[in-house]
């Protein structure tokens, strides 16, 4: 679906976006959008796959923004800041919540009018040795949680409690709701400061 197609959507947006479907002429099109520190930042990056998400992750959270506040996304100022979600520049501070994650080929973006948000998605991976990473990165109480879950349910806790964890970095203050999601081979958390009035529905936008 495309961002024009997408309904009215509320005060809260969580989309999806494959990368691997941008043609190059778009990608450079959504290029053009970037203000002077995402610029010096894309230039920054080495991987060419990682140039793209950083491209295709600012293009989907312009559209959400544009969507949420009636603004033509081309031109929304976003302003980066290293180790956190860019700033939206706005003459009249609207108090906009937002948050960006990839992984693999897909991009993903939560904009709310409501609430502080912070999204995490990763790409499942069962020949990953879940149960190292989680002593080394999860708290004790969840690698216990893990280690008592049969094999089959293990690597699907893992990812659940992993996103919930990185999505909390995100979030950088308590959560008053989580909200649990999967697509396409991917799973996803978002952790919200204030409950939303209804759990967002994750839509997949063509970019």
């Amino acid at each position: 679906m495309t961002a024009a197609a997408v309904k009215e959507p509320g005060d809260s947006v969580l989309w999806l976006a494959d990368t691997a479907a941008l043609t190059d002429a778009r990608l450079a099109c959504y290029a053009d959008w970037l203000g002077e520190s995402e610029r010096r930042r894309h230039a920054r990056f080495i991987r060419a796959e990682r140039r793209r998400q950083f491209v295709a992750g600012r293009a989907l959270l312009r559209m959400a923004l544009g969507r949420l506040l009636a603004i033509e996304p081309g031109s929304i100022g976003l302003e980066d800041r290293p180790g956190q979600a860019p700033a939206f520049v706005h003459p009249h501070d609207p108090g906009i919540g937002l948050s960006i994650s990839h992984s693999g080929r897909w991009v993903a973006c939560a904009v709310s009018t409501v609430t502080l948000v912070g999204l995490d998605i990763e790409r499942i991976d069962p020949s990953r040795d879940v149960l190292a990473l989680a002593e080394q990165a999860l708290s004790p109480e969840s690698a216990g949680h893990l280690r008592a879950c049969s094999e089959e349910a293990r690597v699907g806790s893992f990812y659940r409690l992993w996103c919930l964890h990185e999505a909390g970095i995100k979030l950088a203050t308590a959560s008053a709701a989580d909200y649990l999601f999967e697509h396409d081979g991917f799973a996803g958390a978002l952790r919200c400061a204030r409950p939303l009035a209804t759990a967002p529905v994750p839509v997949v936008i063509e970019l």
